[in-house]
């Protein structure tokens, strides 16, 4: 599902028209995005659990030549599903 059929499925079953979900599910993209640019993790009980997580430096090999480099440290999202999402999947 990509992000316009998640629109059209959020527009039809919350009985909104397609702009107004679009509004929405943007919205809450980017309320998740500054929450976790801030630092906080981002918790819906029952759905999951976003957070960043960090990425410390670590040593690898340039896959072109093989030569060893050091890859940066980074901050990474992620997310963590919740019981109720995971007893959905299965």
């Amino acid at each position: 599902m990509n992000k316009s059929e998640l629109i059209n499925a959020i527009a039809e079953r919350a009985n909104l028209t397609k702009a107004d979900a679009a509004r929405a599910l943007d919205a809450f993209i980017d309320t998740v995005a500054d929450a976790l640019k801030q630092g906080e993790s981002v918790t819906l009980i029952g759905f999951g659990t976003f957070t960043v997580k960090e990425r410390k430096e670590r040593q690898g090999r340039n896959p072109r030549t093989g030569e060893p480099m050091v890859i940066k440290a980074a901050k990474i999202p992620a997310f963590k599903p919740g019981k109720t999402l995971k007893d959905a999947v299965q």
